[in-house]
């Protein structure tokens, strides 16, 4: 009995409360905007230009979502209208930040030649809807669902989604720190942010 006693104690402390989870996923967060010298802007000093200055490593933070976002292209073409409904193909990387390892890209190896693709909606100025398309998505793949996570959302608001029809033209590419309750559905889950670095570029 007293060994059974002592094995439900050390069970009951190595549980962890949700609470407690996402504790450790702000000061994980806080460690990687530090260790990777992010300089933090406010979501008002981001509209007076909707810009993020690379050189200075700038990532402005939507204090109502969690989400980290720094625009490292706006890209060619133009901004998705209201009403408007695109594919979009992105390649992307996602970096589990509590892990501290890349989890999933399709920038390189096997899935190379996939691109994710995506069906995209514009409300009156952000995504309305946003559906991976089955078959087409390694994200889909992994994590067994259609909806695109928030975080990745965010962006069309600010970015311009066209292709590179010619040398000069530069599609899109952001990069997002994505907290899991904005995340895809093993991240929310499991409750662990992660790293995007992300390209747009609209779908013929």
């Amino acid at each position: 009995m007293l060994a059974a006693a002592a094995l439900l104690l050390q069970s009951c402390d190595d549980y962890e409360t949700y609470a407690e989870k996402k504790e450790k996923e702000r000061n994980a967060i806080n460690q990687y905007i530090k260790d990777n010298g992010i300089n933090v802007i406010s979501e008002a000093e981001f509209k007076t230009d909707t810009t993020t200055d690379v050189s200075r490593n700038e990532y402005v933070l939507f204090s109502s979502s969690g989400i980290y976002m720094q625009i490292v292209r706006r890209g060619c073409g133009e901004m998705l209208k209201n009403g408007e409904t695109a594919t979009v193909l992105s390649r992307f990387t996602e970096y589990n930040i509590l892990g501290d390892s890349v989890q999933l890209t399709n920038n390189y190896s096997y899935y190379s030649d996939i691109p994710e693709t995506m069906t995209i909606t514009m409300g009156k100025g952000v995504v309305s809807s946003g559906v991976f398309v089955s078959g087409s998505s390694l994200m889909y793949s992994q994590y067994g669902t259609t909806a695109v996570p928030n975080g990745w959302l965010v962006p069309f608001s600010y970015i311009r989604v066209g292709r590179q029809d010619n040398p000069n033209d530069e599609i899109a590419k952001v990069n997002l720190i994505v907290p899991a309750a904005q995340g895809q559905s093993s991240a929310s889950s499991q409750v662990y942010p992660c790293h995007y670095e992300i390209t747009f570029e609209k779908g013929r």
